[in-house]
């Protein structure tokens, strides 16, 4: 079981003109990843994603220099062992980095992979949970700006293939984002859960407007209405209206997440398994959390590892909320860089995989075939 290979690679496709959705952090124009690979002495092969932060070939090459250095040799199933060692030499020397957090991250979650396939279960198994139904909401890169009868229009195939929440994507001026949401709840009533994701783009004034008439609407949760680092903004908007506060994907360790339970402001917590320090670190936040009550509601990002492995934690825990699964048109990286890793049943639930460890095969060819492109992702 000892480590005796990683290796990252930094992959990319461009998202073509007719299929560019608009976020409160801009177009998408293309859609980069980082896949990391680990190998033990007895040929065991483990997967896991670091998310890009988008500074793809800048995390890979951490991976595959400093932090690859740190931990060949050790044993793959030591993951709190490795963790602890990345932490040392990188993260407590050095400040709560948020490319080491994410580099670590696949690294970790291709070691539980490890762990899985060794003992011949599937994930959320070994994480002391078992094979069973989670709920998911249709969110990803899609749902986004535009006008309001689209919207619907979008939104209806989902909920015809069994979706029973959706996440809108808001951020653009309260009247528009308010207007798209009216319209979707006209259409489908009040049975469809609809949350909403600003990704950073109100201001405190455009909360003050959106927020109550969200509350009004319906609407589970605000994710992200501001930087992550803006406690004070979240602190004042929570009087704003009822509606549950969410964040969490751009917190790093349990260290950054400590303080968003203390603040006693956000409602829900959306750790992502490839940012905020893989699964070691994910299912300490998820227990963290449990002790106030407080729900995981993974954020996920763009490939079908870490998609794979978020529904496999999420069936481990006691206070797991929703599978953020991906719906974005021609995600190459969820459909043809790996094997399904889900499907949406008639009831708006997931499965776990069922095949050892994380249960997605990786095509190393595509990952060959499709190199980093530098520049921006959002313009």
């Amino acid at each position: 079981m000892r480590i005796v290979s990683v290796r990252a690679w930094p992959v990319s496709f461009p998202v073509p003109e007719c299929e560019r959705v608009s976020l409160g952090i801009g177009t998408a124009v293309k859609r980069d990843a980082v896949v990391v690979k680990v190998v033990t002495e007895s040929g065991l092969v483990g997967w896991g994603e670091s998310h890009h932060g988008r500074a793809h070939g800048a995390i890979a090459h951490l991976v595959n220099t400093t932090l690859r250095a740190l931990v060949l040799g050790m044993d793959a199933s030591d993951c709190v062992g490795v963790w602890a060692r990345i932490y040392r030499f990188q993260l407590a020397s050095h400040g709560m980095g948020a490319a080491t957090a994410m580099a670590m991250s696949g690294i970790d979650m291709a070691l539980w992979d490890i762990r899985a396939k060794a003992v011949g279960w599937p994930l959320c198994r070994l994480l002391g949970g078992a094979v069973k139904p989670v709920p998911a909401y249709a969110g990803g890169v899609a749902l986004g700006y535009q006008d309001p009868a689209a919207l619907v229009e979008e939104v209806r195939p989902h909920v015809e293939s069994g979706y029973r929440a959706v996440k809108l994507r808001v951020g653009d001026t309260p009247a528009r984002d308010i207007a798209r949401i009216e319209a979707v709840r006209r259409a489908f009533g009040d049975d469809l859960v609809i949350l909403t994701d600003a990704n950073t783009g109100y201001t405190l004034a455009d909360a003050r407007i959106a927020m109550p008439a969200m509350e009004r609407l319906g609407v589970a949760w605000l994710e992200e209405p501001f930087p992550a680092h803006d406690h004070r903004a979240y602190a004042e908007a929570k009087s704003f209206a009822r509606i549950p506060l969410a964040a969490g994907e751009n917190h790093y360790t349990r260290f950054e997440f400590h303080r968003l339970i203390e603040d006693r402001v956000l409602s829900i917590l959306q750790p992502d398994l490839s940012k905020c320090g893989g699964v070691t670190e994910t299912m300490r936040i998820a227990h963290l959390a449990s002790a106030w009550k407080l729900p995981i509601h993974p954020h996920s990002a763009m490939t079908g590892i870490n998609q794979a492995a978020s529904i496999h934690l999420l069936a481990a825990i006691d206070n797991a909320g929703y599978f953020e699964a991906d719906i974005s048109r021609n995600n190459l990286f969820r459909d043809r860089m790996v094997s399904p890793p889900w499907s949406i049943r008639p009831d708006g639930t997931v499965l776990p995989l069922e095949a050892p460890g994380i249960g997605v095969e990786v095509d190393e060819a595509f990952l060959e075939a499709h190199p980093a492109i530098e520049g921006p992702g959002y313009v």
